[in-house]
């Protein structure tokens, strides 16, 4: 709802245009008595409220003024204008929100693909120093069995040599 106060001005016996310094408390309850809006407001405003249940509600406008004497002589006009059901302000707006929102869901799925594309290099990161252990360990380990290779194999050859040359002097053929 919409509404705007205005104050009797006694020296031009017409309503002013505002009212400058008044507030209106503005007070909504429900068909069961459940106050659903309650609120301070300036001598003109705009107020909104949902409401689940259906049926006649209770809209209370109550001065907020302290000043007895100068509301007691004066009168009040109060232009009240009340939408019911559910009404768009600005159809422009709507369409912004809506552009807004569109770009917002689709911020988060680039969001949401830059975690993944960064999770998935971490992963891959992982995976490729795992692989660079392994291959190190793994050519350590060759050059560690060739090294003892090399050594069986002069060590045989020695052997072969010594015992070739043992059984040619005791056979002396040397």
């Amino acid at each position: 709802g919409n509404y705007k106060v205005q104050r009797w001005d006694i020296h031009k016996h017409d309503f002013l245009e505002s009212a400058p310094g008044l507030g209106m408390y503005v007070t909504v309850s429900t068909p069961s008595g459940e106050v659903l809006l309650s609120k301070l407001y300036g001598p003109q405003g705009t107020f909104s409220f949902t409401s689940h249940l259906s049926g006649e509600h209770i809209i209370c406008f109550q001065s907020n003024s302290t000043r007895l004497l100068a509301i007691a002589g004066s009168k009040l006009r109060i232009h009240l204008d009340i939408r019911v059901g559910e009404h768009f302000f600005d159809e422009s707006a709507v369409q912004a929100k809506e552009k807004v929102d569109e770009v917002n869901v689709r911020l988060e799925h680039l969001i949401e693909q830059i975690q993944h594309v960064s999770k998935e290099q971490d992963y891959e990161r992982e995976r490729e120093e795992k692989f660079r252990k392994i291959s190190e360990e793994t050519n350590s380990n060759i050059l560690w069995w060739a090294i003892v290779q090399t050594l069986i194999l002069m060590s045989v050859g020695i052997w072969q040599i010594k015992s070739l040359r043992d059984f040619f002097i005791a056979k002396k053929l040397v």
